[in-house]
């Protein structure tokens, strides 16, 4: 019995490494994805990070984040509109860094506190977490922006998206159940 308990560990560490690895390709991938949307194309990075949260939770959804900022600041390009905006952190630090921030505050925010509830408690966590980045992105966008055009450059554009990909991760995660025993074990 002694072997099965030393030998579990190395098993949760390499299952937990590889939810994080694909929580890292599932950001990048939908990072690059873009979709022809009124009034402005959208990437898929909202419905990444929220989707992680709620199937992952906290824990593994927040270290995907860091795991897809790290490899973003290493310089590999896995941000939306990289290599061609930049790479790196010359890339985060510029307008929309506060943003990327913001996905990892939201994940940590979503995952907690859409666990164990019901639909309008996950769709409450994930406009909670769209409120914690857009607050985020607004904040460090002021640096570039005139602060009457913030509104209008940074945050309307992008509103009716983001409130359809919150949508239909509230939509798929009627599943979740079924998910969460796929991540439990």
């Amino acid at each position: 019995m002694t072997s099965l308990v030393v030998g579990a560990a190395p098993l949760r560490a390499a299952r937990t490494f590889a939810i994080v690895l694909s929580g890292v390709v599932l950001i990048t991938i939908a990072a690059k994805v873009r979709i022809p949307f009124w009034p402005v194309p959208m990437t898929l990075h909202t419905l990444a990070v929220m989707a992680l949260a709620v199937a992952a939770g906290p824990r593994l959804a927040v270290a995907s984040m860091l795991g897809y900022l790290a490899a973003g600041a290493a310089g590999l390009p896995v941000f939306s509109g990289t290599p061609e905006r930049g790479l790196g952190l010359a890339y985060m630090a510029g307008p929309t860094g506060g943003y990327l921030a913001g996905y990892l505050v939201a994940a940590g925010l979503v995952g907690a506190l859409a666990a164990g509830r019901g639909l309008l408690g996950r769709v409450a966590a994930m406009l909670a977490g769209l409120a914690a980045i857009d607050a985020f992105g607004l904040a460090w966008l002021a640096l570039f922006v005139p602060a009457d055009r913030l509104v209008a450059l940074g945050l309307a554009p992008f509103l009716l998206g983001d409130l359809v990909k919150i949508g239909l991760v509230a939509a798929g995660s009627c599943a979740r159940p079924g998910l969460r025993r796929v991540f439990a074990r």
